[in-house]
């Protein structure tokens, strides 16, 4: 695993390889592909990778390398110009319409977003709301209460304080939905009118942001996510275009923005580091936050398992649009084990041996009542059971089965330790 230190070298080697030259045309259907067998990657494995992307609900999936399209399978009812929904995925465009704003001069993240939304956008007091910047809806650290009884109400009376701005880390979508009210008042733009200025008519992409209830999605077709990862592959440059010209943020991006969650930029999930932490938890989990893949990817990632992956030493990107293969906010299981496969069929990726997701694990049944059972492929030396605050309200040894009707209904996460060194971790419901 990288070190703080060791990913910024890391990070400046790749900057520096990390460039593609091929882009598809503005518009039409045009796009240059690339065989698969002219790769040298492991065409045997492919049929393996798409049965499991097929059977997880998945609709469409694309791999380009060095810009060019090499694999893209549609499935069920969807096809090439079907629109989507990037759900949290599109947290990666907002990020980057904010970095456009502060390099046109018209914000910057160290301002007090009451300079944007007006004083009292939330039901905190005045000292405490003055704390919250742009900087801190960016990374998750608004210290506003992600504990309400609506996750995503950004209405007033909903934007509790909990803590001081800067001081937590907690993945809660109210101050990235009104990253919106952020950008429009700046601007002077309603958000689609200022992504197509700055993003859309200058990458071919199509797409907008439609509102839903609290939320801001953001919905294009596979191949508009692909033109975003070829655009963050080529460091905010399409072809000979500037889209995004600040390289600080750029770099601030899609490295570590905050000392909380190592894995985690400006609204980008990043891989290789120490350690980790999920929506809805408050402890951090040790290894990287997908381990199956290598230690340079950087992804934007949604529910459902809405994916774009960047690999820049290989400049390769990855497009996952679908259904829900699981119930995780971003996926990342599912995440994990799609590079899994996806890693045998590029031939260059060598998963690591410590896998906190091993699929050898089957919790059951889950959510339960009063026990559940738990079966493995190896032998259980612990078993930790951890409340969402990462308290530790269980520890037992060598056992399958756990009696847990005295536990209050809710999310727990589940640490499971075998007696050679294999670990796994699951997220598990009490009814």
């Amino acid at each position: 695993m990288k070190s703080f230190l060791l990913s910024v070298f890391f990070f400046f080697i790749l900057n520096l390889s990390a460039q593609i030259d091929y882009f598809p045309p503005l518009q039409g259907d045009d796009w240059e592909t690339l065989n698969i067998e002219e790769l040298g990657w492991c065409v045997d494995e492919l049929d393996n990778l798409l049965s499991f992307l097929e059977s997880n609900d998945t609709k469409a999936f694309l791999i380009l390398k060095d810009g060019k399209i090499v694999i893209e399978e549609y499935f069920q009812d969807m096809d090439m110009n079907t629109n989507h929904q990037w759900n949290s995925a599109g947290k990666t465009i907002t990020a980057l319409m904010v970095g456009i704003a502060q390099e046109n001069g018209l914000l910057s993240l160290d301002d007090k977003t009451s300079d944007y939304l007006g004083v009292g956008w939330t039901a905190m007091t005045s000292e405490q709301e003055d704390l919250v910047t742009i900087r801190h809806q960016l990374t998750m650290t608004s210290g506003l209460n992600d504990a309400g009884a609506d996750p995503f109400c950004t209405d007033q009376e909903c934007l509790t304080y909990l803590a001081d701005a800067g001081t937590r880390w907690a993945y809660h979508n109210p101050p990235y939905t009104l990253l919106t009210g952020v950008i429009e008042a700046a601007s002077g733009q309603n958000i689609n009118s200022y992504v197509n200025q700055n993003l859309k008519v200058k990458t071919g992409m199509n797409g907008l942001f439609v509102p839903i209830d609290y939320n801001e999605v953001f919905f294009s077709t596979p191949r508009s996510m692909a033109r975003m990862g070829s655009l963050m592959l080529n460091q905010g440059m399409w072809d000979n275009t500037v889209v995004l010209g600040d390289m600080d943020y750029y770099n601030e991006l899609i490295t570590p923005s905050q000392d909380f969650n190592q894995s985690y930029g400006y609204l980008w999930w990043l891989s290789g580091y120490d350690s980790f932490m999920l929506p809805s938890v408050q402890f951090e989990f040790p290894g990287s936050i997908t381990p199956n893949a290598p230690d340079d990817l950087y992804s934007a990632m949604g529910k459902n398992a809405q994916f774009l992956d960047i690999l820049p030493s290989q400049n390769i990107t990855v497009v996952r649009m679908g259904g829900a293969p699981d119930d995780d906010l971003i996926g990342n299981v599912f995440h994990n084990d799609m590079w899994e496969y996806l890693s045998a069929v590029i031939c260059e990726t060598t998963p690591v041996e410590e896998n906190y997701f091993s699929k050898n694990v089957k919790i059951s049944p889950n959510p339960f009542d009063d026990r559940f059972q738990i079966e493995t492929d190896f032998e259980i030396k612990t078993i930790r059971l951890y409340n969402t605050l990462g308290q530790v309200i269980m520890e037992t040894e060598s056992t399958n089965e756990i009696y847990g009707s005295h536990l209050a209904s809710g999310v727990y996460w589940l640490e499971i330790n075998s007696r050679n060194g294999v670990k796994a971790v699951r997220k598990i419901l009490k009814n």
